[in-house]
């Protein structure tokens, strides 16, 4: 895959000291960096096969400071890329060589704990763990958790719509969103949603929830949190082949129990966690399923027992039960932990992110196995098996030639095959630049123009986190505008009851 970003506009890079100039005016010297050592942290996020040096980044500490710095970029017309923690895995974050990096990490306080309405109310800059953490002490907790949520942060979560491995019976980040306060590009501060749980007017909470920084720059998030539940256990479940592991899965929602989590790994992935958190997982399993279920005790108890007996019906060669809360998160430091693991094994990986059918699970992992073949490159697959989202680890050695691009080319093969089966390219990693030249596979040219047309309405001039998303870019003119007269368009007279 070759990456083509919008190519840099000179009249901007000209502006440069004009630009340091006026951001001084916003912020203090210290929080503006300009010198190229100092910018080369925010040069890639986590999809560190593209990195770019970006003209300047800011870090803002206050709303205002982000309003002031929008209107400054709209006036001088920068373009601007939000950027959290960096973790993302699909290149959100990627700096432009003529565009502003706006750094959201100082903005990183919980603003109010509402245990009343259970909700908590954070700057973009709070990690996912801290959240949790922060109302630990009245017995609640968030409950997305992506693997990376001690180091990914609750604006990013929002901009990707993150889920992780609880996801299957809590749901991602879009059904744990209350509200949230977002800076246009011309500067205006909007608020979406609030402590309640619906709003009146159109849904634009669920727009702007996992539109990857096109929109706005999320500055303040409201989030509903749940009372912990009284207990949980996890089971892990060994299978002599991912067939069967992945007729367990089915077996087990079609039987109507919905698992807190549920989450697959292959044979490859299972000894290199056990090799990295020696978590107790059988190492003579071809797949490995871990199955959590919480709730009241009697229930956990009564709904483990039915699992175990689903699991010995579709072939399980062991079964375990976490008999301690010690023991259960050991169970899932192996799963959490699974893509650091890979560095002991190889010295690169590649992790893709597509969501399929769970009834299709056995043929994708077949067609992956094929596709490990015949570009000669081993994968190992975790993912959470309730919803369907895979997450295959493409190894590689970015130090041999071409083996990178190979690499590309077989995670643009298996995300194909996603959408082939039924599934779509992403299901919470986002389309960032990593998936951006695949949206033609997924989507027409009329969904796409929509889409922008979506965009436009929120950035007419496209100068937030421009080459994201979209494989072409049109200016807004060309794809249409609604002409009316005297400014506003009148509707006939409604009838009368």
């Amino acid at each position: 895959m070759t990456l083509i970003m919008p190519a840099p506009e000179p009249h901007i890079l000209r502006a440069r000291p004009a630009l340091i100039a006026a951001l001084r005016k916003i912020l203090p010297a210290a929080q503006i960096i300009e010198e190229e050592a100092e910018l080369r942290p925010y040069e890639s996020d986590g999809l560190t096969a593209y990195a770019q040096r970006p003209l300047l980044a800011a870090l803002p500490d206050t709303v205002e400071q982000v309003s002031a710095i929008h209107r400054l970029c709209s006036e001088m017309n920068i373009k601007v890329v939000p950027r959290g923690a960096g973790t993302s895995l699909s290149g959100g974050a990627l700096p432009l060589a003529d565009g502003l990096l706006l750094g959201l990490s100082r903005l990183n306080r919980i603003l109010d704990i509402d245990l009343e309405n259970r909700c908590v109310v954070a700057q973009p800059g709070v990690t996912n763990l801290g959240i949790s953490n922060a109302v630990a002490h009245a017995g609640f907790y968030y409950a997305p958790d992506p693997s990376s949520q001690i180091a990914c942060t609750i604006g990013g979560n929002v901009a990707e719509n993150s889920g992780g491995v609880h996801c299957l019976k809590y749901g991602l980040t879009t059904n744990n969103l209350l509200g949230l306060e977002m800076v246009l590009m011309n500067g205006d501060i909007i608020r979406l949603g609030g402590r309640h749980l619906d709003a009146a007017g159109l849904d634009l909470l669920g727009i702007v929830t996992g539109s990857e920084g096109l929109l706005g720059v999320i500055t303040e998030v409201t989030v509903r949190i749940l009372p912990k539940p009284e207990t949980a256990k996890a089971l892990l479940l060994g299978f002599g082949s991912v067939e069967d592991a992945g007729a367990c899965v089915a077996a087990i929602i079609g039987d109507g129990v919905i698992p807190g989590g549920m989450e697959m790994m292959d044979r490859l992935a299972i000894l290199a966690s056990d090799d990295f958190c020696n978590a107790g997982y059988p190492r003579d399993a071809e797949a490995l399923l871990i199955v959590e279920l919480d709730g009241v005790a009697a229930e956990v108890g009564a709904l483990s027992a039915r699992v175990r007996d689903i699991a010995t019906d579709c072939g399980a060669q062991s079964l375990s039960e976490s008999r301690s809360e010690t023991e259960r998160l050991a169970f899932w430091a192996g799963r959490k932990n699974a893509f650091p693991a890979m560095g002991r094994i190889s010295p690169d990986y590649y992790c893709m992110d597509g969501t399929i059918p769970r009834g299709r699970l056995p043929q994708a992992l077949a067609r992956i196995r094929e596709l490990s073949q015949a570009y000669g490159l081993r994968v190992a697959n975790v993912f959470h098996a309730g919803d369907g989202n895979l997450h295959p680890l493409i190894l590689y050695d970015a130090n041999a030639p071409g083996e990178l691009e190979k690499a590309e080319e077989f995670g643009a093969e298996i995300l194909r095959m996603c959408v082939e089966v039924g599934g779509v390219l992403t299901g919470e990693h986002g389309v960032g630049v990593e998936k951006r030249d695949l949206m033609p596979v997924q989507f027409t040219d009329a969904d796409l123009r929509q889409q922008q047309r979506l965009k436009c309405a929120f950035d007419p001039l496209g100068r937030l986190n421009p080459g994201k998303v979209f494989p072409v870019l049109h200016r807004c003119a060309e794809l249409g505008r609604v002409h009316v007269h005297g400014g506003a368009t009148r509707f006939p007279d409604l009838p009368r009851f």
